[in-house]
């Protein structure tokens, strides 16, 4: 699925599976996505990170009547890479109806493990 005239369309994120249980995106390691000095950008790890969570958040939300919005992120950035491709898996820990919780493993082509993130995302309901 792609997203038009957004950040995951800016740094090339693309959905690799949905579902309500596993949302996988990827993202390339390049000049959109890198910091200053060649390495992937932790903000682009993060952007990634709760892409994937409010994504699967998303899918449990009735979205005629609800919205969903990141309340809460944190990620452990634990190695980095300076090309390529990585991977985001989020998998739901607590489904709620106003709050969802997801942790995100990021991995590089190898299934090393870059980062560990845990997105708090909120459910509201749209003004009429």
């Amino acid at each position: 699925m792609a997203y038009p005239n957004t950040l995951m369309e800016a740094l090339g994120i693309e959905t690799v599976t949905m579902t309500k249980e596993k949302v996988q995106l990827t993202m390339p390691v390049d000049k959109r996505t890198r910091q200053p000095f060649g390495y992937l950008h932790g903000g682009a790890s993060v952007a990634l990170a709760e892409s994937a969570a409010s994504i699967g958040a998303s899918l449990h939300a009735d979205l005629q009547t609800q919205a969903v919005f990141g309340i809460e992120i944190n990620a452990n950035h634990i190695r980095s890479i300076k090309n390529g491709e990585v991977t985001a898996t989020a998998l739901p820990i607590h489904i709620g109806k106003s709050t969802m919780v997801w942790e995100i493993k990021i991995t590089d082509a190898e299934n090393w493990l870059l980062c560990v993130s845990r997105c708090t995302i909120g459910v509201i309901t749209k003004e009429k």
